[in-house]
């Protein structure tokens, strides 16, 4: 049976991530010997820990399981409080031109490949190491920056950096434990990161 948020939610559960839509292998111990439920395609989790390329998370339910953390989709989080100012660290036009030139050549690949003038292959070689996001809603827009790795947010007039990611880092020592009483506590340390996809 897989993971899923069908049960009671956790109280103040919070988002941080999406599970990509194949689905994710999850281990009850960052160690890929001892397997667990898979979480469903698309189910929101949230990111407690991270020890190298192994990510600790929680579903709604109060679930919580490891997974190969570089597989996990990244939400934008909530822009800062309302009435709080917005530093301004760069101009957004910038940052639109970037992801406007992204999605024209995506969409110049997907024209390309429906007209027959380009195959499968060379339209995933084409398309390969794009990263786009943008979500637009009234004034409100929030901006992957694909060279930073991170979310930006912009109200029209000022843009701030508010969910930045990073990339899998090598993480010596023991594994962080949770603090909070509905996630599981792990005492095995870490042996290694979770195999590749497919492998």
């Amino acid at each position: 049976m897989t993971a899923s948020a069908t049960s009671s939610g956790a109280t103040g559960f919070s988002p941080t991530h999406v599970v990509p839509g194949g689905g994710l292998a999850t281990w009850a111990v960052p160690d890929a010997s001892v397997p667990s439920d898979p979480l469903d395609p698309l189910l929101p989790v949230r990111l407690l820990n991270r020890h190298g390329d192994w990510g600790q998370v929680l579903c709604s339910n109060g679930w919580s399981a490891w997974v190969d953390a570089r597989l996990l989709v990244a939400l934008p989080q909530r822009p800062p409080a309302a009435g709080g100012p917005l530093v301004r660290t760069a101009d957004a036009r910038k940052l639109l031109a970037r992801v406007e030139t992204a999605i024209e050549r995506y969409r110049q690949a997907v024209e390309e490949l429906a007209a027959g003038r380009m195959d499968g292959e060379t339209f995933r070689a084409t398309t390969r190491g794009l990263r786009i996001g943008a979500v637009v809603e009234g004034e409100a827009v929030w901006l992957y920056d694909a060279q930073r790795d991170h979310w930006c947010y912009c109200d029209g007039t000022a843009m701030t950096v508010f969910a930045p990611s990073s990339g899998p880092q090598s993480a010596p020592g023991p594994v962080p434990r949770s603090s909070a009483a509905e996630e599981t506590r792990l005492d095995s340390p870490p042996s290694g990161p979770p195999p590749a996809p497919g492998g």
